[in-house]
């Protein structure tokens, strides 16, 4: 922490303007904060660390929802953690998102005429640092407008020296302890891209395509496979059948003519043939397909590539050329002409894999790649969790975890780019392979080359834990912040991101884990539950949001929704009510300030205190030690709403109007209420500013003096309770509302005041009577006064004359018009309830609905009755 958060508290300003202004506010509040160094980190601190490391987002990346919701919860756990005392790091930073950054800087050249051939790979480099400089890193302006107490002088990038510095070293100890290797196999080809993507960069979605079932073979020796991909089959090299199908027997060693070629191949007998599924008898593609790779590998078949890196057919032919769906109709129509097409089916509905970056359809292919060997890595990932030295919140998430760590392929980590870490890598004139460290100089003789390939992006990605602290150097910053205490993630990427961390960091960081705890939250949508998309047209910008209501509002929205490891819905009437309840904050605090509420000196005893104060004060504790608890057990929705109610409800609809009276009254038990009041205020202030923190630390250093809530001590439940007082404010809170209630139901203004008399004698009520009178709008009864509706609730009794106030006859009119239709309503719903042949066929939520229609008819009935019964005699 810098000298400034040192600096002794000034005297309280109680001005304050009328109105909350957040565009007014946060920006310059912010700029503060950073100024003054409050997020920081010291490493040499003796104080105990907390660090978050933040999901770096790429570096073309804007600010969405998601990231406002996560960033939301993330800033939260740090703030609450540096008021606890803790050495509090949140590191921020960006990943260099190797294919969508290439693809932007390609595009840029596109527009010049050029391509990046054109410039050469050193060229084109440097042209995307550039663009890097110029437009990349948008979001992090937008992370300071959401208010993200990150530490700024930490600010760390996947390609800057340190961190590429972490991936050759990583790189070469996995090479040398063999967990790295170059092999052939199937891959996931982006034609578009025109690089490998691992199987998690493949989203899978229901396409329409075509079943076609085709004779292979001539003569007796003939036998039908079905194809989506007929384009393949020029490729073929053997028919794969179940080596205990009957049917087939006679042919398995036998060769088969393959249609449109003038080339024949075997009948092999293979168990990963379904005997059951279609016709029993699959077209093997070794080079297209990474199930028939592998039966290719069992069997020594060849394997033939038939298209290019952009997917265009080149088997000598007719198709040669040909775009693979060109090719795909073009080959169909040729078999058809043939007398080889059995049977069409089309549209034919199955699952296809795309490019999760360009949507292209993806082209197994196989091809010259490097591969991380995960078994053993895996294996470590799922034992740390299993043995608790990791937990994964919400914990029914782990079975998740588990699915994808204990079943993990090899990791396909080389990417056919320019931009990103160049695998380091050369190749010698005479076969030679050399793997360079970074304190090693590569081979400099004649006829060395290096690996043109990059690494994945997800692999330095996994490095970020510990690589941003300074590994493989041993820094006072890793020494100090790591492992890091919480990720804190959405659960979609628990197999992009998650297990990628967990494997490296275990592995280089001597089985030390990454973080602690695993804290998985959903996915944002939009306020009916759906998934946000830009062809559904309800994607929203937040910064909109944030410009018409303010960050606070935006961010106490999303903490709002937050229930562990579940989606949260949000519309813009949410983001306005959390407005609503920013200014709700400011006004209370305004009018508490007008009124003298002040945190100097010793709160009184309690014997000192009214019932009033020793209420709020023992439900201010008992709110304290809720919100700590949901604070542990990472429960955000929970501790807003705790803390949105308590401040709403409790302190600013009851306390503070229960306080009017005491202030206007005047004298010691005034001074004390101010006094309790301050403190009520400065201790939710303080509850409130990790997710709200910009009106909070407004608010909170005007009613303090001090220098910011952003460095002030977490409040701590004291044990204060006082269930006597409690119980007596509950009683009170039960006859306003009681009495509101019927003053409602009456037709009564808010605002009209009604004589009455107040029965309290003998009852807890009695100290309480001017505030009630001045909550109710209740006079005193007066001459003439005639009590025309009498009240008795807890005890006491309420009488009012409401003689000359409403027009009884109306109201009575008014009452038997809405108790018909209650009866109506009742008589239907118990006809149908009754009736047993509707029962019997009607699906249990028709009728639950009107057992529910039924339950709210008899309770208008009884609430209407009640209420002609109160009304004066006409």
């Amino acid at each position: 922490m810098t000298e400034n958060a040192q600096q002794q508290p000034s005297a309280p300003d109680t001005e304050l303007p009328t109105q909350y202004a957040p565009a007014d506010v946060e920006g310059p509040l912010y700029e503060r904060w950073v100024e003054r160094g409050y997020f920081e980190a010291d490493a040499k601190s003796d104080k105990p660390a907390y660090t978050i490391v933040i999901p770096p987002p790429n570096v073309t990346g804007s600010l969405h929802l998601g990231h406002a919701f996560q960033h939301t919860l993330m800033d939260a756990l740090t703030r609450r953690k540096r008021m606890q005392g803790y050495e509090s790091l949140w590191l921020p930073g960006m990943d260099h998102a190797g294919i969508a950054t290439q693809n932007k800087v390609e595009q840029q050249l596109a527009e010049e005429g050029k391509s990046r051939h054109d410039l050469g790979r050193e060229e084109f480099v440097e042209r995307v640092w550039q663009w890097k400089e110029e437009y990349g890193g948008k979001i992090l302006g937008q992370m300071r407008r959401l208010g993200d107490g990150v530490d700024w002088s930490r600010e760390r990038f996947t390609m800057d020296e340190g961190l590429s510095r972490a991936v050759q070293t990583i790189f070469k100890k996995l090479y040398d302890d063999e967990l790295i290797y170059r092999a052939e196999r199937i891959i996931n080809w982006c034609p578009r891209c025109l690089t490998a993507i691992s199987d998690i960069e493949v989203e899978y979605q229901e396409d329409d395509g075509e079943l076609v079932s085709i004779k292979y073979g001539e003569g007796d020796e003939t036998l039908v496979v079905a194809t989506t991909r007929a384009e393949t089959m020029l490729g073929d090299t053997a028919v794969a059948v179940h080596p205990d199908d009957e049917r087939y027997r006679h042919l398995v060693g036998k060769r088969i003519k393959l249609p449109l070629t003038d080339r024949s191949i075997p009948v092999v007998a293979d168990t990963h043939v379904d005997p059951e599924f279609g016709t029993g008898a699959v077209k093997v593609t070794p080079a297209h397909d990474p199930n028939d790779f592998a039966i290719g590998q069992r069997h020594g078949l060849e394997s033939i590539t038939v298209m290019d890196e952009r997917a265009v057919i080149t088997a000598h032919g007719p198709f040669q050329g040909l775009d693979r769906f060109e090719a795909r109709s073009a080959i169909v129509a040729a078999l058809r002409s043939q007398g080889r097409i059995v049977a069409e089916k089309r549209p034919y509905v199955h699952s296809v894999g795309h490019c999760s970056r360009c949507k292209t359809t993806i082209e197994p292919r196989l091809s010259m790649q490097w591969w991380v060997k995960v078994g053993p890595l895996a294996k470590a990932a799922g034992d740390a969790v299993r043995d608790g030295r990791v937990k994964i919140h919400p914990e029914d998430m782990s079975k998740r975890y588990f699915d994808w760590v204990d079943n993990m392929h090899d990791w396909c980590i080389s990417r056919q780019l320019w931009w990103g870490h160049r695998i380091p890598v050369w190749y010698g004139p005479d076969g030679e392979v050399v793997c360079v460290g970074p304190d090693e100089e590569p081979p400099a003789d004649e006829g060395w080359r290096q690996d043109t390939d990059v690494l994945d992006t997800w692999f330095s990605s996994g490095l970020w834990p510990f690589s941003t602290l300074g590994w493989p150097e041993q820094t006072e910053d890793l020494r100090k912040f790591y492992p890091t205490d919480v990720l804190l993630t959405g659960h979609d990427i628990i197999f992009f991101w998650v297990a990628r961390m967990m494997m490296f960091g275990l592995y280089a960081m001597d089985g030390e884990v990454p973080f602690r705890t695993i804290a998985l939250t959903g996915l944002v949508r939009d306020e009916r539950g759906k998934k946000m998309s830009k062809s559904f047209g309800n994607v929203v910008d937040p910064l909109d949001w944030m410009d018409k209501y303010g960050s606070d509002a935006v961010r106490f929205t999303l903490a709002r929704g937050a229930n562990p490891g579940t989606d949260v819905p949000i519309g813009e009437d949410w983001v306005q009510a959390s407005r609503n309840f920013a200014n709700k904050i400011w006004n209370a605090t305004r009018f508490a300030l007008m009124n003298g509420a002040t945190i100097e000196g010793p709160l009184p005893a309690p014997e000192q205190l009214s019932a009033t104060d020793r209420w709020i004060l023992s439900r201010l504790n008992k709110t304290v030690a809720e919100v700590d608890a949901f604070y542990e057990d990472f429960q955000f929705a929970k501790l807003s709403d705790a803390l949105y109610h308590f401040a709403w409800d409790e302190v600013f609809d009851w306390y503070v109007e229960l306080s009017k009276t005491t202030f206007q009254a005047g004298g010691a038990a005034a001074e004390a209420s101010k006094r309790v009041l301050g403190e009520v205020l400065d201790v939710t202030l303080k509850l409130l500013h990790p997710v709200v923190p910009f009106v909070t630390d407004t608010l909170w250093t005007t009613l303090t003096g001090g220098e910011s809530v952003v460095v002030a001590e977490w409040p701590q439940d004291s044990g204060f309770r006082d269930p006597a007082a409690e119980k007596e404010i509950e009683t009170l809170q039960s006859v306003i509302t009681e009495v509101r209630r019927f003053r409602a139901d009456q037709g009564l203004q808010p605002g009209q005041r009604v004589p009455a008399r107040l029965t309290l004698d003998g009852t807890a009520l009695a100290p309480h009577e001017a505030a009630i009178r001045q909550l109710l709008r209740l006079q005193p009864e007066g001459e003439g006064f005639t009590a025309t509706a009498t009240l008795p609730v807890a005890g006491a009794t309420v009488a009012l004359d409401l003689s000359g106030t409403i027009d009884v006859a109306a109201e009575r009119k008014r009452l038997a018009k809405d108790l018909a239709a209650a009866e109506k309503e009742k008589a239907q719903a118990t006809a149908k309830l009754g009736n047993d042949a509707f029962l019997a066929k009607a699906p249990e939520n028709v009728v639950e609905k009107i057992r529910t229609r039924l339950a709210k008819a008899e309770e208008d009935i009884a609430r209407i009755q009640a209420q002609l019964e109160r009304l004066p005699q006409a």
